[in-house]
């Protein structure tokens, strides 16, 4: 009705233009309210949030703490997917090739961000292939040294190290993981040559600073504070840009000396990246309310996690200058994965 109304006193082209822009902007219109509908009608089926890495570490607690939300919120089954390997690629590819229907969801850390100048060939680009819908949690690195070292706080350590070039040793959990570029990164801020010692994982790295054979380690807090309490080990400071409440009293690396300082681990959600901006709002909506429900607050704070539960654009951004962040240290570092 309204086309023939239109179309009466033009000529058969120009008809033709009108029916045509009117079906196209038909077309958008069901589009966006197709787009609507489904971020409103969400979820349709259950929901999975793969985890990269094997079960019971902090990524795979915290995918747990949000599958059990997701679920009580929308009477559907959240199945954590655990799918280790290659750094958290295998992991993420997953996701990157997952139907963007925001059924399935990504929990990563830091890595994710440390990655792309870590591996030469990746089978997706991070900052185009994942939607980003919140950063969850922050938490530093803890900087510890065996109970009888010489130093007691980063500026005596600095010093020491700068009148022994290389003699002093750092040490990480792996080559190319976050401790291990924190370790380049205090070199760089502080001036120092301090020798990075990569262990296959933390156990190791933790037994041979408390024995000594090491002077330095910047491992995840909880890993480390029984043994601080045990005085097996000495802490010297939180790596993050603010003190953490476990231990109200010990400074930042930043304020001991080395402003600028700041690395640790934090955990973010992201979905594919074609999943609609409606569906991404909603996820991230829906993670928000989550993130300040007391009960998740306390089991993510118990893990030494701060809650940040940003927006989807100002996680994107953040995404964006940690990549720039951590592959200027890669390559200082020279670390190549395998």
């Amino acid at each position: 009705m309204i086309l023939r109304s239109v179309c009466r006193g033009v000529g058969p082209v120009s008809c033709r233009v009108v029916r045509s822009g009117a079906a196209w902007l038909g077309a958008g219109v069901l589009t966006l309210t197709s787009v609507v509908a489904a971020a409103q009608g969400f979820p349709t089926k259950p929901m999975r949030i793969v985890v990269p890495y094997p079960a019971s570490g902090p990524t795979d607690i915290t995918a747990r703490v949000l599958a059990q939300k997701f679920s009580e919120a929308t009477g559907r089954p959240v199945v954590v997917d655990n799918r280790p390997g290659a750094g958290g690629i295998i992991g993420c590819e997953i996701v990157v090739k997952s139907n963007p229907d925001g059924h399935t969801l990504l929990i990563m850390p830091t890595q994710v961000a440390i990655n792309p100048s870590l591996y030469e060939k990746m089978p997706f680009d991070t900052l185009k292939d994942l939607a980003p819908i919140t950063q969850l949690t922050t938490q530093p690195y803890i900087l510890v040294a065996p109970a009888t070292a010489p130093f007691r706080t980063v500026q005596e350590l600095v010093a020491l190290a700068k009148s022994k070039p290389g003699e002093l040793r750092c040490a990480s959990s792996g080559i190319g993981g976050g401790n291990h570029l924190a370790c380049e990164l205090f070199n760089k801020i502080a001036g120092t040559k301090i020798t990075h010692i990569p262990y296959k994982g933390a156990a190791p790295a933790l037994i041979d600073t408390m024995a000594g054979r090491v002077e330095m380690y910047m491992p995840n807090p909880i890993t480390a504070l029984r043994q601080v309490e045990a005085g097996k080990l000495r802490a010297i400071a939180f790596t993050g840009a603010k003190r953490v409440s476990i231990l109200p009293d010990l400074p930042t690396v930043a304020e001991s000396g080395l402003p600028g300082f700041d690395a640790g681990v934090w955990m973010g959600l992201f979905a594919a990246a074609a999943t609609p901006a409606d569906l991404i709002q909603r996820l991230y909506r829906d993670t928000a309310r989550f993130l300040q429900q007391p009960d998740v607050r306390k089991s993510l704070a118990s893990q030494g996690g701060e809650i940040i539960g940003s927006t989807p654009e100002q996680f994107g951004a953040f995404m964006k200058a940690e990549v720039q962040k951590w592959a200027e240290l890669v390559k200082i570092s020279g670390a190549k994965a395998d």
